[in-house]
């Protein structure tokens, strides 16, 4: 709370901050009394002071502190302008002018977050990343889309966004400072509007930078044809936490983004069946969007397929440079859209580095990026691009460029063995099998990975790999180091009592203290029909990992993991083949995982040494 308080100070508006502390002290008066008030008075005055002592070189620090070029412009803002939409509807903008000789170039940022520090810290986020733009020769626009804030009521994610979004490049397009250039920037949703909007968008949408998300943004929610509860939840619990409520107080808004109040929610709304009512649990009403999206629950369904911008991505033609984390919950669709940029023709930029969707050094490297990115198309000074345009962070390693992704590798197999053994050899005759129970009334848990919230990430996995529901299977230290980029695949041969269940696979790094830090991820939800059946009845599935850049050092071992379930990340397969949103009844599922020469199951890494 006191970082966020001290970027209002500096952000560009000191009288709003202080006031801002102001506000928040007299909260804190009136709910813990004299002695906190005093303890809190002299922090909070105190980093005010700061602030206000370092405003005058505000721009320099904060430039230097994120490794951005100089500032070069002084910038004021014109609050909550009204840009007409064709239907008649007003969204709400805030314009951030940069002044100095000449024209410049424009970037417009179309968010659901907010675009101030009222609504928490993603609307100051969006006021701090535009003012750091106009200080350097942009025009931005930044505003909140349909349905949000100023723009309106009932917001419909994704729905809306191609149309708003081209409208809103139309109106900009005949604004007497606009000079003919536009970009758009931001992460997450603020990414995917700009999918939404490039595909037939004007000429002069020149520049695009969509950070941790995808054109196909709405499989956040259906996840491998499970629910991602953990990432769909969360985001509805902060959606409506941003909403401050009439009379509502500054520090009533903050105590809603508290970590603990959040998950304290959270935690009883995963429990709910059925799945169709758990929106009530985590803000206390049904929320629309939500019971819309339990009633498509097949993406391939029209609902879906018209806000699926996959598709129509070889009609973009605006220079894109992605930027994208290994443990992002959308890191999947960043490179599935690399991938079908690739094909079309074009020749993307792509920057992965070793971040979480909540990651900050995300936020700031996005920001970097963006500035050389929008410096070089908008602006052309050519030389604040890199010369490769793929650069990713080899974990365990260090930063790497190359000419595409991904590079040549070896798809080599690591096979499932006796003992619990990976091994590079395929297996004997006289393999067994491995067996579990898994059971949705006490589901395998998530550990860490792709996850929108603070927990997510490498952890250590020794907790999880101790339940009876988890199966290991590891090789001996490596004899030297194994570097492992590309997508990774796992190849298993099971059996299960249920005809409806899911099989986890996860990539872990075991170091030589123990610690068995997870890597990659994946899950396959098994339904009649899916997978290869054998002779024996048993099934072969095939399960993709996603991606990873990751260098095994010598002495480690590589380990995988096989369970049936990671809770709440993926929504429990209950076991009955019932609709998810209306399922209650659960069957525990008795798994047989096989490894023998008849059934050479296998981890597939992509290995590059």
């Amino acid at each position: 709370m006191y970082f966020a308080l001290f970027l209002s100070v500096l952000q560009g508006g000191s009288l709003a901050g202080l006031v801002y502390l102001w506000d928040t002290l007299c909260e804190i008066r009136h709910l813990g009394g004299e002695t906190l008030l005093k303890r809190t008075s002299l922090s909070i005055l105190g980093l005010g002071l700061v602030g206000v002592g370092v405003y005058r070189y505000r721009r320099e620090i904060v430039g230097r502190a994120l490794g951005l070029r100089p500032a070069r412009y002084p910038v004021t803002v014109n609050f909550n302008l009204r840009v007409p939409m064709p239907d008649g509807v007003n969204l709400a903008a805030d314009h951030y002018i940069p002044h100095g000789r000449g024209s410049f170039p424009t970037i417009l940022i179309r968010t659901p977050y907010g675009r101030g520090p009222v609504v928490g810290g993603s609307g100051l986020l969006n006021a701090f990343v535009a003012r750091r733009f106009a200080e350097r020769g942009y025009h931005v626009i930044v505003q909140d889309v349909r349905g949000r804030f100023g723009s309106g009521t009932g917001f419909e994610p994704f729905v809306h966004e191609a149309q708003d979004g081209r409208a809103t490049m139309e109106w900009i397009s005949q604004r007497s400072w606009f000079n003919g250039a536009l970009g758009m920037w931001g992460p997450s949703y603020v990414g995917y509007v700009q999918w939404a909007a490039a595909a037939g968008a004007p000429p002069y949408l020149k520049a695009l930078l969509p950070c941790i998300t995808g054109s196909q943004i709405p499989t956040m929610g259906l996840r491998d044809r499970a629910l991602g509860m953990d990432t769909l939840f969360r985001w509805i619990y902060e959606l409506e936490a941003m909403d401050r409520k009439e009379g509502a107080s500054t520090l009533a808004l903050l105590s809603r983004f508290n970590p603990l109040v959040q998950n304290r929610v959270l935690e009883n709304a995963f429990q709910v069946l059925p799945l169709a009512q758990a929106d009530q649990a985590v803000v206390g009403k049904p929320v629309q969007f939500y019971q819309d999206w339990m009633a498509h629950p097949e993406l391939n369904d029209p609902y879906w397929q018209a806000i699926d911008h996959g598709a129509r991505l070889a009609n973009v033609q605006a220079a894109v440079h992605q930027v994208g984390g290994w443990y992002d919950i959308m890191l999947r669709e960043t490179l599935s859209d690399y991938a079908r940029l690739r094909s079309s023709g074009h020749t993307p930029y792509l920057t992965i580095g070793p971040w979480m969707h909540l990651d900050l050094e995300c936020a700031w490297e996005s920001l970097r990026q963006g500035l050389d990115w929008f410096d070089s198309i908008l602006q052309g000074h050519h030389r604040f691009v890199r010369r490769l345009p793929v650069r990713i962070y080899v974990m365990g390693e260090g930063w790497r460029e190359m000419k595409s992704w991904p590079p040549m590798a070896k798809k080599t197999p690591f096979f499932l063995g006796a003992s619990r053994r990976l091994l590079d050899e395929r297996p004997g005759e006289d393999e067994v099998s491995d067996e579990y129970i898994y059971d949705p009334a006490d589901p395998t848990p998530s550990l860490g990975g792709a996850l929108m919230s603070l927990q997510a990430g490498p952890r250590d996995n020794r907790s999880l790999e101790a339940r009876p529901d988890v199966l290991t299977f590891t090789t001996s230290p490596l004899q030297q180091d194994k570097e492992v980029i590309g997508p990774v695949q796992l190849v298993l041969y099971v059996r299960s009592s249920c005809d409806y269940t899911d099989f986890f696979g996860r990539l872990c790094d075991v170091t030589p203290n123990r610690r068995s830090i997870n890597v990659c991820d994946g899950l396959l939800r098994v339904e009649p029909g899916l997978g290869t059946r054998q002779p024996d009845g048993s099934l072969r599935l095939e399960i993709s990992l996603w991606a990873t850049a990751y260098l095994f050092q010598r002495g480690h071992c590589v380990r995988l993991q096989v369970s049936s379930g990671a809770f709440p990340r993926f929504s429990r397969n209950l076991g009955t083949g019932e609709p998810q949103a209306f399922a209650t009844h659960m069957v525990a599922a008795h798994q047989t995982i096989y490894h023998d020469a008849a059934h050479p199951s296998a981890l597939i890494l992509p290995v590059t040494t």
